[in-house]
């Protein structure tokens, strides 16, 4: 149903239509989402959703944008935790996102805005902030660092993979997942120096 129009600021009017974006791209497949339909939901007119966003790829690219912000604000790693709890911390945060936000995850990680190169970037830029924090939190020595940045990229990249999996075996509980997760960084390190 079609919102009245109101007189909005041009920030409050764009964070309004990526609140709506979000909400959409989170209940259908980026393919079935209509930027005349997000018009319709804020009140506005076609035209004026495309002044924000000249095309439906450069919304979806604002909304993942926004929300890997939001991820990257709601893992961020508490210096007064030990490294183990940093960590663990990170990856229940992350946890609790992908299960709140499902359909949105897989709807960036599946079908064709997956090769979008604009969301790739986006992604990949979130996915080195993350491999960082946790490089940084283990502070290997000099002559192991590359090893460890190896390790960790593949651990978040694995994270991603079960996790993306993972909504779609609703029998495996929040705990089982965390615990392969947790298990499966302290294998790689273990074996670093082997």
């Amino acid at each position: 149903m079609a919102q009245p129009r109101r007189r909005l600021s041009p920030d409050q009017r764009r964070t309004e239509l990526l609140d709506i974006g979000a909400r959409l791209f989170s209940q259908h497949a980026y393919e079935d989402v209509r930027i005349e339909e997000v018009a319709e939901l804020a009140g506005v007119s076609r035209g004026l959703m495309y002044h924000y966003f000249p095309t439906k790829r450069e919304f979806m690219a604002a909304v993942v944008q926004r929300e890997s912000d939001r991820l990257l604000a709601v893992t961020e790693p508490d210096p007064a935790l030990s490294v183990h709890e940093r960590i663990a911390a990170g990856l229940d945060a992350y946890l609790e996102y992908i299960e709140s936000h499902a359909q949105g995850v897989l709807a960036i990680n599946r079908g064709a805005v997956s090769a979008d190169a604009s969301i790739r970037g986006i992604v990949d830029a979130e996915l080195d902030v993350q491999q960082q924090r946790i490089v940084e939190a283990l502070a290997p020595p000099a002559a192991e660092r590359e090893l460890v940045e190896l390790a960790v990229r593949g651990w978040i990249s694995f994270v991603r993979t079960v996790c993306i999996d993972w909504l779609d075996r609703p029998t495996i509980t929040t705990a089982q997942l965390r615990g392969l997760c947790l298990d499966a960084l302290a294998g790689m390190l273990t074996t670093r120096t082997n």
